[in-house]
């Protein structure tokens, strides 16, 4: 009889920088991805979550809006882009007689409005002090008084708003760290509360991808000058990440997820380790694991022998009766698919949990 036995697809309790409750609203939410979904190129996505957006109660003001507003980050490609993925949206859900709310546009300025002077005290406001950037004076000038000025004045967006558009937008933009934190500083000298900016990876993990979800986090917790030693999510991962699962928590440290792909006679799952997690050390009674390793780096480990680096295309058998352990490396999240085929009676006995004095060894 083969039946499922996945030793690593049951999950430890979150850290408590994952505990976060994702405390923006739906509007929030929506407008968050689909900056994101922009920055990122992902046209497909970026449909779905204007979609969403629209459903939440967004306008077509504030959506086209958020784009154009990006194009001072992320370029007039990307922007027209969006924007004609937005049209393409607008024009199926008419089609279908599906709600779309025109809403209001920006308030016309005054006649004497002052773009450089507006702007040079919208820009200090949300960097908390005078920028200037004397090395490229034009430079300096188009962010004051057309970002900072023209840009932000107008009011069918708030500075919020405008503030977690951006720091959205630049999560999907590798290599942009430093504006990342300094638009955080900004947002939060914009209104944006610390548990709303703390929810941003939360929210982009959940509707965009974990990688735009981890540059958020590692530049959050920089921002706050807290420990962050995730290490990077794999990149396209071949199989799905699936969901946190609680169940078995006591018998793990760290975080896993677990994404079945086969329910058929050889019933068969993906288990996605984040870095540093592993499951205790356990006995697989009457029954042969098999794992397939296809994303990030890992450790096996038997009783008495030493670990064995796992890296993609790696494959372990595991006896029946040995006890072992598996996880992920400490700076690399891990995949493996796993199936077992087992006796009548088979049974996985729990046993110590692998103490970070002794995965701190492995080499």
């Amino acid at each position: 009889m083969i039946v499922t036995m996945i030793a690593a697809s049951l999950f430890s309790p979150i850290k408590a920088q994952n505990k976060m409750e994702n405390v923006l609203n739906e509007k929030q939410q929506a407008l968050s991805a689909i900056a994101c979904l922009e920055a990122k190129g992902d046209q497909e996505g970026l449909a779905k979550a204007v979609n969403e957006g629209f459903d939440a109660g967004l306008t077509v003001s504030q959506i086209k809006e958020a784009l154009s507003h990006l194009y001072a980050y992320t370029g007039f490609p990307r922007s027209l882009n969006a924007l004609g993925t937005l049209q393409n949206v607008i024009n199926e859900r008419k089609e279908k007689g599906q709600s779309v709310e025109e809403g209001k546009d920006a308030s016309p300025l005054p006649k004497d409005y002052d773009a450089l002077k507006q702007g040079t005290e919208v820009q200090t406001k949300l960097s908390g002090k005078a920028f200037n950037y004397a090395f490229a004076p034009a430079t300096d000038y188009y962010l004051k008084a057309h970002l900072f000025g023209d840009i932000f004045a107008r009011d069918n967006l708030t500075y919020p708003e405008r503030e977690l558009v951006t720091v959205s937008a630049l999560s999907a933009l590798e290599g942009c760290g430093s504006q990342l934190k300094s638009h955080i500083n900004g947002a939060k000298n914009m209104g944006l509360s610390d548990a709303e900016i703390r929810s941003i990876p939360l929210n982009l993990s959940a509707k965009v991808g974990e990688k735009e979800g981890w540059r958020a986090a590692k530049a959050i917790a920089e921002f706050y000058g807290e420990e962050f030693n995730e290490g990077e999510p794999i990149e396209n991962m071949m199989f799905p990440k699936g969901e946190f699962n609680s169940a078995y928590a006591q018998y793990f440290i760290g975080n896993s997820y677990l994404a079945p792909i086969n329910k058929g006679n050889v019933p068969m799952s993906n288990v996605t380790f984040e870095p540093r997690c592993r499951n205790n050390w356990h006995i697989h009674h009457k029954g042969i694991q098999m794992l397939i390793c296809v994303g990030g780096r890992g450790w096996y480990q038997e009783w008495g022998k030493p670990a064995r680096a796992l890296n993609p295309g790696d494959v372990v058998e595991i006896p029946a009766e040995v006890k072992h352990w598996h996880g992920a490396a400490s700076d690399s999240w891990f995949q493996h698919i796993a199936f077992m085929k087992a006796e009548e009676g088979a049974s996985n006995e729990w046993l110590e949990p692998v103490t970070d004095e002794e995965y701190d060894k492995l080499k």
